[in-house]
């Protein structure tokens, strides 16, 4: 009991130090009596015992419902990431997608396919259910056709550069010389023999 005279000399103390009209106030009221203030002092320590041994066995409890509440939202941070990087693939394969159609729209029309989906925003496309708006895409290759024509095709009616015709200069005529080496030479020896 060594901890209950502590609290009562520190409980005692305290009406010391307060002001002193409310000292003069509960004087005049009623007189001090040292036994009832000793008992409601016991009385406050032993509850406030009683709460610490309740406290004592509820901080297991408590320590338990924090791990669990840590580990779920590790968990949820797990599942947010995963989801993330979900929508990130299905972004991925939407513009390849996107990327294909615009180059397959293209082919009729401009030189190089490849350069129509580099001056399109390919998010445009994409519906809210993930379907690909052909429509939208044929509209926007007409009008990147007018606004930069250098990216078409080149029309029909222009002229043609010529294709070499096998058949003329000196591989046409037979005349023509053989580079292989043994060739050469049965040519030299057969001239020399020819010429004694």
């Amino acid at each position: 009991m060594p901890e209950n005279e502590e609290t009562t000399e520190q409980v005692e103390s305290a009406p010391q130090e307060t002001d002193a009209a409310p000292e003069a106030a509960v004087s005049e009221e009623e007189p001090f009596d040292r036994a009832r203030a000793d008992e409601k002092i016991r009385k406050a320590n032993s509850e406030a015992k009683n709460l610490r041994e309740r406290v004592k066995e509820l901080e297991p409890l408590a320590q338990k419902a924090r791990e669990l509440e840590d580990a779920q939202k590790s968990e949820q941070e797990r599942l947010t990431e995963q989801l993330t990087q979900a929508q990130e693939r299905i972004r991925t394969v939407q513009q390849r997608a996107v990327r294909a159609e615009v180059r397959a729209l293209a082919a009729d029309q401009f030189a190089d396919p490849d350069d129509a989906h580099a001056f399109l925003s390919l998010d445009e496309f994409v519906a809210e259910d993930g379907d690909i708006d052909t429509d939208g895409i044929r509209k926007e290759l007409g009008e990147l056709l007018k606004r930069k024509p250098h990216l078409a095709k080149p029309a029909d009616n222009s002229p043609r550069s010529p294709r070499p015709d096998r058949t003329q200069g000196s591989s046409g005529n037979g005349n023509r010389s053989s580079s292989d080496p043994g060739t050469i030479f049965a040519g030299i020896m057969d001239q020399a023999l020819k010429g004694h």
